[in-house]
């Protein structure tokens, strides 16, 4: 779920390439890094936050009016490894830099195809490089076609042929342009926008969300459709051109949980899906307890907030934020470890006694995975002195891994992959657990807006892999890989 960014200006980029990962920085906390261009790359990256990254020093190096960002979170590769940070570079065919949100499911395949048949070598552990190596692959044979973009549509659908998965991709080719491209099947987001300036002239934005559009001055255009790709010449102008026609299935977790509720992604609001998953989440509640009337509904914030409130109007209850978060703690989910997760919800989380003390509460989570989170949760605020405790997510039970650019982990961490709906619920420590159906969902992302989603990709929920090559030997070969990965 990393957060990338690629500008194309006027004028000198990297400042608003750092204010860009700022808006980016909930997408990915492990490591950053930013690439600039002028006739030749700059580039810094590190680990850790922006903030901490980047300082006048090391800015006044990045010159140039192209520039590449990227937040890293990791689902492949070393969580603790920075070579694997983006943007990466190769120096030839002309110099293409890269960075990009995605998994594939056919790394390890295709990183043994690069070393035997394209003699490529990989030196990191990222997805990235691999893509990167194709599409340079494919360009170096093209080196005496007089069109450009043509070359480009080539070189990505070398991509698209080669390599499976979920993926969105913005690069820079040295002295001929800006390319952003995303899979055939759309699963990883990708939004553009541009912004014209006083002398005529136009620049470009891509990136995961649209959340720095505004203050940036940039205006959204839309997203980038799954199988294009766009091409920013050198000279500013733009082409385009849809290479594949697969059906379209986003991933369903960005509404739920992964981006932020001011971005607009696929033409839908996450704000306003958020607020159907609550809304449609209290109808079931009504339905199935409708003699139990909670004191106040709690969210475990932050992305859990927008829900809460409408869920809260449905039924008739106050909302009330009862549990502060220290917003210098970063997102539990995207932490490395399941210690460092514990440890945090401690640092993250605190109760609010006077609107919990002697009330029935009923929380409500955006997803429970392993259950530890929200069983620590829950601990709060029983020790807080709440009468009852019940617990609503407005995620479906994840049961299955997910290759595609989130870190859900193996089928042995997923807690509702081993236990019925009763057994967490006594495993967590709540009076009632109900969850979100997966048709109430997909209703309350699909609802409105011109989006064109034939279906909405959930495998984590539903076991339904779109790009067909996920099969129960595949899962077993992946988990293990994964189990591997942790232990090192």
């Amino acid at each position: 779920m990393c957060g990338t960014i690629g500008i194309f200006s006027h004028k000198p980029v990297a400042q608003e390439i750092y204010d860009g990962l700022i808006h980016l920085q909930h997408r990915g906390q492990d490591a950053a890094g930013i690439l600039t261009h002028n006739n030749r790359f700059h580039i810094k990256k590190g680990e850790g936050l922006v903030r901490d990254i980047f300082h006048e020093g090391n800015m006044q190096r990045l010159v140039g009016n192209w520039g590449l960002g990227h937040t890293r979170y990791p689902t492949a590769g070393s969580k603790s490894s920075a070579e694997n940070a983006q943007p990466l570079v190769l120096n030839f065919p002309h110099g293409i830099a890269m960075a990009h949100n995605g998994d594939l499911t056919n790394y390890y395949e295709l990183q043994e195809e690069l070393r035997e048949k394209d003699r490529r070598l990989c030196n990191s552990s990222s997805d990235l490089e691999i893509i990167l190596h194709i599409f340079a692959s494919k360009l170096q044979d093209l080196e005496h076609n007089d069109n450009f973009f043509e070359s480009i549509c080539t070189a990505v659908e070398s991509v698209f042929d080669r390599a499976q998965g979920g993926y969105s991709v913005v690069g820079i080719v040295a002295g001929k342009g800006m390319f952003a491209f995303r899979d055939p099947h759309g699963i990883r987001p990708l939004v553009y926008g541009n912004r014209r300036n006083e002398d005529g002239t136009v620049d470009y934005i891509f990136s995961s969300e649209n959340t720095m559009y505004y203050p940036l001055e940039f205006e959204l255009r839309g997203d980038v459709g799954p199988g294009e790709v766009i091409f920013i010449s050198n000279e500013g102008k733009l082409f385009c051109r849809k290479l594949r026609n697969e059906s379209f299935t986003p991933c369903v977790f960005e509404y739920i949980y992964l981006a932020r509720p001011d971005s607009l992604i696929n033409n839908i609001s996450v704000y306003r899906s958020r607020l159907r998953m609550g809304q449609n989440l209290a109808k079931k509640w009504k339905h199935e307890f409708p003699n139990v009337i909670p004191d106040v509904v709690v969210p475990v914030p932050f992305s859990s907030n927008t829900a809460a409130l409408s869920f809260a109007n449905e039924i008739g209850v106050r909302y009330s934020e009862g549990l502060y978060k220290n917003p210098f703690v970063g997102r539990t989910f995207i932490m490395p470890g399941q210690e460092e997760r514990q440890k945090s919800i401690l640092q993250k989380l605190s109760p609010q006694e006077t609107e919990l003390r002697d009330k029935n509460v009923l929380l409500l989570d955006d997803s429970i995975v392993r259950g530890n989170t929200s069983k620590q949760v829950v601990n709060l605020v029983h020790n807080a002195g709440a009468k009852r405790v019940y617990l609503v997510s407005t995620c479906p039970p994840v049961k299955y891994p997910d290759f595609y650019g989130i870190d859900i982990p193996t089928r042995s961490e997923l807690i509702a992959a081993n236990k019925t709906i009763e057994e967490i619920r006594k495993y967590i420590g709540v009076d009632i657990l109900m969850y979100q159906d997966i048709e109430d969902l997909i209703e309350a992302v699909t609802r409105k807006g011109e989006h064109h989603i034939d279906r909405l990709s959930m495998p984590y929920l539903d076991g339904w892999y779109v790009t067909g090559d996920i099969d129960e030997e595949k899962i077993k070969e992946l988990e293990k890989r994964k189990e591997h990965k942790n232990r090192c």
